[in-house]
Order: C-alpha cells, then sequence, then structure tokens
C-alpha cells in the first residue's frame, strides 16, 4: 500500500478513535453512564472487532492499531458503564 494511502489510513484512525475519549473521561468524572446505551456500545464493540479482523486479514497496520485502541475504549466506556450503574 503507498504510503500517503497508509497516512491517510492512521490520520483517520486517530481522529475516530480519540473522539471516544472525551466519553471515557465524562464517564469517569462524573461516575455516571446513565445515558450510555448497552446495546449500541455492544453492537459498535462487535463491528469494531469485525473491523480488527479485516484489518489483520489484509495486512494493515492503520486498520489494526486504531481498532485495538478503538477497541480498548469502547470497553472501558462498558466497564465504567457497569461500575457506576445505579
Amino acid at each position: 500500500m503507498p504510503l500517503a494511502t497508509e497516512v491517510i489510513g492512521m490520520v483517520a484512525g486517530t481522529l475516530t478513535t480519540i473522539a471516544f475519549v472525551p466519553q471515557v473521561l465524562r464517564i469517569y468524572r462524573t461516575k455516571s453512564a446513565r445515558d450510555v446505551s448497552y446495546l449500541t456500545f455492544g453492537i459498535f464493540s462487535v463491528g469494531v472487532v469485525l473491523w480488527l479482523i479485516y484489518g489483520v486479514l489484509i495486512r494493515s497496520p492503520a486498520i489494526v492499531a486504531a481498532n485495538v485502541v478503538t477497541l480498548l475504549l469502547a470497553a472501558t466506556v462498558l466497564v465504567l458503564k457497569a461500575r457506576y450503574h445505579r
């Protein structure tokens, strides 16, 4: 894959992945994930796992890296939701 294509993929992956950081921080600070849907994040996480598998199969470091981090962030949201469930 051309370097420019891989760079675009890395930038796109970075931006879409760090979009979850404010949500994780907000849940942690407020100790509340009341408005977070288990179903939405569950479906999303399955999609991320499939993207990760796809990235591995096509040997794309950008897709693999972005989806590993995104999966960790989505899992963090789900763990915090469970932890702060009232």
